[in-house]
């Protein structure tokens, strides 16, 4: 029986992971060398047309369910032998299981729960086959599950990792990648484990990770939930890659985000998390966990871009890791409406700071740009146990001279070889923390290709161009800065010519 080259190509070579993320969810492939048409919300991605090196693609996409090196294989879809997820036993895979989702023209409205595992050598994997590009859609809104299940929190996701009573295993090497999961929050109803109707609650995800490691989420979109993607305490060594998370929320509300995750050892790299749904006030990437890294994603909107603040569990507070954050890599992105000053906050949100996350926050070769055209403020630190080293960093406020603060209050940071908007000051207010500054630049733009079309990439002539700092020895070789984002979902080499560069982005290649 032949399966879908998995181990050899899709986890480990980076032009795999280039070609799969130019599958858009609208429907159209694009190619890997894209004209950025200022379009960053992921509303109408469609234009993009096949050529020239994107025949590749076409070929990709056509072999893309070929099947090999899997144990066990099961086809859901039209002509298939399963019709509906809800075909499939989930309840008794192998390791060594593949689970190919095809598209079809309508949505599944089917959900459930994987409390099964998976080997390093024979991991669990649940895909969808795309058709023409266009991903197989597994939709919350009167989904249907799976009798054989039995597992709780049903009104809290679409699909659901760990935590279960049937079956009851703790997962272990689990993979979800190339589906369109939405439509779980109150306005939306399914058919339980029993049988039963019920509601999902204001806190229920695309997919919710309640217990397992090794687990990981590649080109999925995650949109009109509460939340995005939640991730609980009994989790670990998580990985979200090439991704589109977006328009998920509750109106009116503080608590619903993108992303909620609480985990230990969790990395986020190559995403595109878009904007909230409109009139909710989540935050965009909303994190507690211990061993976070967040590098190479595209992230805008939200009331706070990151907020990556204190965890309730003590096996995360006192775990090394907790000491230690990464965001490096970035676009951070600020849009002129109702939302909070503060590009990132680190530290904590529960008001007990002994909890705090006290450590170190490493905020380096991230590009923010901001459109507020009030007062903007790079982050906030919660308190002065919290400190930042900040440097390599684009700071953009288009409001003009004045408007860039660089924190809000409290805190220490090492702040240096960044550039930063003309007239930035420590603080908007009395700054409570230390900060010391060195060879930072300023100007009233940084020296983008094109500002008005959303590419940052740095111009020949900019003065961000070999003016970074050498990466710290304490942080290499895992931070080495080896790739920035490419437009959408995906990523690439990053050739800096001799120093450094500032900012998330190099010159772009002619």
């Amino acid at each position: 029986m032949k399966v879908l080259t998995y181990v050899a190509v899709f986890l480990f070579a980076p032009i795999f992971l280039i070609l799969t993320s130019s599958i858009n969810v609208h429907g159209a492939l694009r190619p890997v060398d894209i004209d950025y048409d200022g379009d960053v919300d992921g509303a109408d991605l469609t234009a993009f047309s096949l050529s020239g090196a994107a025949d590749g693609l076409a070929r990709f996409a056509a072999s893309f369910g070929a099947m090999e090196n899997f144990a066990f294989v099961y086809d859901v879809g039209p002509g298939q032998a399963c019709t509906d997820p809800g075909e499939v036993p989930w309840e008794s895979l192998m390791p060594g299981s593949l689970v190919r989702i095809h598209y079809r023209e309508t949505d599944y409205p089917s959900k459930w729960v994987i409390a099964v595992a998976g080997r390093a050598d024979a991991p669990i994997v649940v895909r969808g086959i795309p058709k023409n590009g266009v991903l197989p859609v597994i939709s919350g809104e009167n989904a249907t599950t799976r009798l054989a299940l039995d597992y709780w929190n049903e009104n809290r996701s679409v699909i659901k990792i760990g935590g279960a009573s049937y079956p009851s295993n703790v997962p272990a090497w689990i993979t979800i990648e190339n589906l369109d999961i939405r439509s779980a929050r109150p306005a939306y109803t399914f058919i339980d484990d029993a049988g039963n109707s019920q509601a999902y609650i204001s806190n229920a995800a695309a997919i919710h990770v309640e217990q397992g490691s090794h687990i990981t989420i590649r080109n999925c979109v995650l949109h009109d939930c509460a939340n995005g993607f939640f991730a609980g305490a009994a989790s670990a060594d998580l990985l979200m890659e090439s991704n589109h998370i977006f328009d998920n929320g509750i109106e009116n509300s503080i608590y619903q985000h993108n992303n909620y995750t609480e985990c230990r050892g969790l990395t986020f790299q190559y995403n595109h998390f878009g904007p909230l749904r409109s009139g909710c006030r989540g935050n965009n990437l909303k994190d507690r966990s211990a061993g976070t890294v967040i590098r190479y994603n595209w992230i805008e909107g939200g009331n706070r871009t990151l907020d990556l603040v204190d965890s309730g569990h003590n096996q995360l507070i006192h775990d090394p890791a907790y000491a230690e954050t990464f965001v490096y890599g970035n676009v951070l992105i600020k849009h002129d409406v109702v939302e909070n000053s503060q590009v990132l906050h680190y530290g904590g949100d529960s008001g007990d700071t002994a909890r705090y996350r006290k450590g170190t926050l490493w905020f380096f070769n991230n590009t923010v740009v901001s459109h507020r055209s009030s007062n903007t403020t790079l982050m906030r630190l919660s308190t002065n146990e919290e400190h930042a080293e900040c440097f390599n960093n684009v700071a953009l406020v288009t409001a003009g001279s004045g408007r860039l603060a660089i924190l809000d209050d409290t805190g220490s940071m090492n702040l240096h070889h960044n550039w930063l908007s003309e007239g930035w000051t420590e603080a908007h207010g009395m700054l409570g923390g230390t900060i010391d500054s060195w060879d930072n630049l300023t100007g009233i733009l940084p020296g983008f290709t094109d500002l008005s079309a959303n590419n940052y990439h740095l111009a020949p002539a900019s003065d961000c161009v070999d003016t970074g700092s050498a990466l710290p020895a304490d942080i290499l070789p895992d931070h080495a800065l080896l790739y920035q984002y490419l437009f959408d979902q995906g990523y690439t080499n990053r050739e800096d010519a001799n120093i450094l560069d500032i900012g998330a982005f190099t010159v772009e290649e002619e």
